[in-house]
């Protein structure tokens, strides 16, 4: 059956065929009856046209797009050519479709017939074959047909969307860039071109750059100028396409310039610190580059040797007298010489007299020649006679001071003896005795809490022991000490010292203190809850005898020492902490506040010498990874940087402890210590605390855990805000090291009983970041854990809280404690209730007696050949650095106990200052039966 059609079929296409022939012929045969008379001429050009070739095609149909709706046309050209036909997809385009012209060829003669038709959207799209739609044309002549070629007619279309967008790139200096692209699909094919910034990328004008491979665009080699916003443009006859831009940055990682010289050393006596620094400029970072790793600056200690002034020898011997009856002597700068930029001695090193009292003659020669023989006699006997005298009396002297050293075993009039320090007057203390905390709920397990505790800084005073307290010396001591003896106070004997007339009467009352016979008020609440209302400034009138302001539970104290204030004045100093939201800390910089901003005034204070301030941080001091500065406000609220803490500076000074920074201050002002972090190995120490309190439920209980700066003054900040809220410490308090290494602080509950409470779900874990953390600038960061018990009957809560910092340390905080009703009611943080006393005036506001003071001043701040000065005190005392600033004061002695009395204020005993003057006597006994060049070498630090 199938193929009797296929049979029928042919037939059918071939009798189509005849047909078609026939027609032609009729037609041509029609056409040359019709014209009878002129057959045989039509025929005879006929014949000379045709030529006898078969039909030649001029122009074919050429494959063509249809763009939305619009038709397009195919043409075909042929000669010699009777006629032309179109076939479309196998089939004969009707005559009725064609659209035909001849017309003769001005050059060869020949006839030339073209032909045209017109092909529709509707016909491409209605054609439903294994090809696409096609046409090609069918030329006859006499002696037979030709076919052009096919052309295809397509629906041209290109799609929106990008099969594959570029994507952004950031690539390091001078390497490859590839940006793939690959357009929509589209009839025909897009072509891709690139735009960078909106204009054309044209790989014929750089040889860096090639966009043939595959659509994709190819830089070798990245140059900075190559970053920009690229874009793919795909585009054929019927639209346009852009895909999303991609961003190609070029960075350049930074590179260390070479090291720079070593400084000199910071300090000009003792021991300071040498730098040399480097810069990230070769090159330098740009576009998002690294930085450089490592280290911008490097430390290592020095040794400067303190200058040594010169001082005379003894005279010489007188010379004999000389003809011109003078005598001469001479002296040398050597005892010792000026070495390491010291001073030449003052004054001449040569002296010259007459030997003969005046009674040369103008040649030289005596005038006996007019005297009588009398005279000259008796002018000789007396001087023989003085001579005598004056060599016995300078033998005796030098007999009784022989006597006399052998005698003493320490230095004579400035002997420095422990003994004293150690007997001769009792010490005290500032802190108080330690009390449970009833902040903690387990007394068994009762941490101490109290900032006397916790921080090594004063606390308060306690005005009720003040006068047992504070005494320095009871009305009689009994010192058998040569040290007292050598300072004038007693001769190896029994002395009484009499109690100070600054001590206050019976009826002295707490908030008054008597200055320069005057009764005056001191600032010094009544009740602990003045104190929380101006907890953070405190003030009081000081006279000539000093005294001492503390700001309670904030590790900030502020000494006046004796004589800085001129007799008969009195100021009404004060000091405060700044509570402005202004900070001295510069995150540009990477600067951060170590402690609290202290101001201390009145402006226009005129002091004799510097007050001594104590300020507690937060840092792990360590020169190698710490860069502290000292700041001061200006005016106009800006912030200076007036020294570096490693730096040598005559405008203050500032020794940095582990916990507190001591200050010399000449000028009233608000101060911030700072601190720059060199390495990522710089540490600032937190204080990590648990409080916990029931919730507005009764089932509910909240567990807030604080980090803040381990300063007491912040740390107080958070007790005062918990205590308002009913908070509970449920731990005591731990220290974290969190270092500026840029990583995150993690606050974890764990061990929590299942069966008996429930925490919210995704809420056991919580993170701060880096800079919430590092610049905190003494505020608290807190976070908080809700809990929910199952039953009332639930009384205990036990877990553990983790808090630590990623790949960093790490502190448990272990919480057992009670929630049931009856805890619920709060007792305040600190109880000290008799903390009310915020100053001292007097002698009872230092450790050292006003006289034991004033002959050590006497004793050191007078230079000698045996080194006994001012700065073998402070070698002993620790202070190595900075030394130039001590000798521009008035007395260094005077300004180094001081530094000594901030420093020591929360010790109960003076140990470190008689160790220090019994090894300064010990020194000294070892050098006496030594050379003068010995002993020089021996007390030069």
């Amino acid at each position: 059956m199938i193929e009797r059609n296929r049979i029928e079929m042919g037939s059918t296409v071939k009798g189509r065929r005849c047909f078609l022939e026939i027609i032609l012929v009729l037609a041509l045969c029609a056409t040359h009856a019709s014209s009878r008379g002129a057959v045989s001429d039509a025929f005879a050009d006929s014949l000379s046209s045709v030529g006898g070739t078969l039909p030649h095609f001029l122009q074919e149909p050429e494959d063509a797009y249809i763009i939305k709706n619009n038709p397009i046309k195919l043409r075909c050209r042929a000669t010699p050519a009777l006629q032309i036909f179109f076939k479309c997809n196998g089939e004969w385009v009707h005559q009725n479709q064609h659209s035909s012209q001849e017309y003769m060829d001005q050059n060869t003669g020949l006839k030339i017939r073209e032909v045209m038709i017109n092909v529709t959207r509707q016909q491409v799209e209605d054609f439903h074959g294994p090809e696409d739609y096609w046409c090609l044309c069918v030329a006859w002549s006499h002696l037979g047909t030709s076919k052009s070629r096919k052309a295809t007619v397509r629906i041209a279309y290109l799609r929106k969307n990008f099969e594959q967008d570029p994507q952004g790139k950031e690539v390091p200096i001078k390497g490859m860039i590839v940006l793939h692209c690959r357009p929509p699909e589209g009839v025909p094919m897009a072509e891709v071109e690139w735009l960078k910034n909106e204009e054309l990328v044209s790989d014929l004008e750089d040889d860096n750059i090639d966009t043939r491979a595959d659509h994709n665009l190819i830089i070798n080699e990245a140059r900075l100028s190559d970053s920009g916003n690229y874009t793919c443009l795909a585009s054929n006859v019927v639209a346009k396409r852009r895909s999303a831009t991609a961003t190609v940055v070029v960075f350049v990682n930074g590179g260390w310039s070479l090291w720079t010289e070593w400084s000199p050393c910071s300090v000009n006596c003792g021991r300071g610190v040498q730098k040399r620094s480097r810069t990230c400029t070769n090159p330098a970072p740009l576009n998002g580059g690294a930085f450089c790793e490592g280290m911008s600056v490097q430390k290592i200690a020095c040794n400067a040797l303190c200058p040594v002034d010169g001082v005379w020898e003894e005279w010489s011997e007188w010379t004999m007298c000389s003809a011109q009856c003078e005598r001469q002597r001479w002296r040398e700068c050597n005892a010792p010489p000026p070495r390491h930029r010291g001073k030449m001695c003052e004054g001449e090193g040569q002296s010259a007299e007459n030997c003969t009292g005046g009674l040369c003659t103008q040649n030289g020669k005596l005038m006996h020649d007019v005297k009588p023989q009398s005279m000259e006699n008796s002018i000789d006997v007396a001087l023989y006679s003085g001579l005598a005298a004056g060599v016995i009396a300078v033998v005796v002297l030098i007999v009784a001071i022989t006597l006399y050293r052998k005698s003493q075993s320490e230095y004579g009039v400035d002997v420095i003896d422990s003994s004293a320090l150690a007997g001769g007057f009792q010490s005290f203390n500032f802190k108080t005795t330690r009390q449970g905390n009833p902040l903690l709920l387990n007394s068994s397990m009762q941490p101490d809490i109290t900032v006397g505790q916790t921080y090594s800084s004063p606390i308060c005073f306690q005005d009720s022991i003040d006068k047992e307290l504070f005494d320095p010396l009871p009305d009689k001591v009994k010192v058998q000490s040569s040290f007292m003896v050598s300072l004038g106070v007693a001769d190896r004997a029994e002395y009484h010292v009499k109690a100070h007339p600054e001590t206050l009467p019976a009826n002295h009352h707490p908030n008054y203190s008597t200055v320069e016979g005057k009764k005056t008020t001191m600032i010094a609440p009544n009740g602990i809850h003045t104190l929380r209302k101006n907890q953070f400034k405190t003030s009081a009138v000081f006279g000539h005898l000093g005294g001492r302001l503390v700001i309670p539970n904030a590790g900030v104290s502020l000494l006046v020492p004796h004589g800085a204030i001129a007799d008969d004045t009195s100021w009404e100093m004060y000091m405060l902490i700044n509570q402005d939201e202004s900070s001295a800390q510069s995150e540009e910089r990477c600067e951060i506040l170590l402690g609290p901003e202290i101001t201390y005034g009145p402006p226009g204070l005129n002091l004799s010498y510097p007050v001594a301030m104590t300020i507690a941080h937060c840092a792990e001091v360590s020169a190698e990874n710490w860069n502290i500065k000292l700041k001061r406000q200006t005016k106009d609220n800006k912030w200076e940087e007036i020294m570096s803490v490693d730096d040598e500076s005559t405008s203050c000074y500032c020794l940095m402890d582990s916990h507190s920074c001591h200050l010399l201050l000449d000028q009233p002002g608000c101060y911030a210590l700072v601190g720059e972090p060199i390495t990522d190995a710089a540490i600032k120490r937190l204080r990590i605390a648990v409080f916990g309190s029931m919730e507005n439920s009764s089932m509910d209980y909240g567990l807030r855990v604080h980090c803040v700066d381990d300063t007491p003054h912040a740390f107080q900040r958070v007790v005062t805000a918990e205590t308002s809220r009913g908070g509970q410490l449920l731990e005591e308090p731990k220290t974290l090291f969190f270092k500026g290494n840029c990583l995150s602080l993690q606050v974890s509950i764990q061990d929590i009983p299942q069966f008996l409470w429930s925490i919210k779900p995704f809420t056991t874990c919580q993170e701060f970041s880096f800079t919430q953390v590092w610049y905190s600038n003494q505020q608290p960061v807190h976070c908080a854990f809700s809990l929910q018990r199952h039953s009332a009957s639930t009384t205990q809560l036990s877990c553990k809280i983790s808090v630590r910092q990623v790949r960093g340390h790490e502190q448990i905080l272990q919480v057992y404690t009670s929630v049931g009703e009856s805890e619920k009611e709060t007792v305040p943080f600190f109880m000290q209730a008799d903390c009310t006393v915020t100053s001292q005036m007097g002698a009872k506001a230092f450790k050292i007696p006003l006289s034991i003071r004033q002959r050590i001043c006497t004793t050191f701040d007078t230079a000698n050949a045996k080194g006994k000065d001012w700065q073998l005190l402070a070698q002993k005392l620790h202070i190595q650095r900075n030394l130039s600033y001590f000798t521009k004061q008035k007395s260094p002695s005077a300004v180094i106990l001081s530094l000594w009395e901030a420093r020591h204020q929360d010790s109960g005993d003076l140990d470190s200052l008689a160790s220090a003057l019994e090894e300064i006597g010990k020194i000294h006994c070892k050098s006496l039966p030594q050379s003068p060049d010995e002993q020089e070498t021996d007390f030069t630090f």
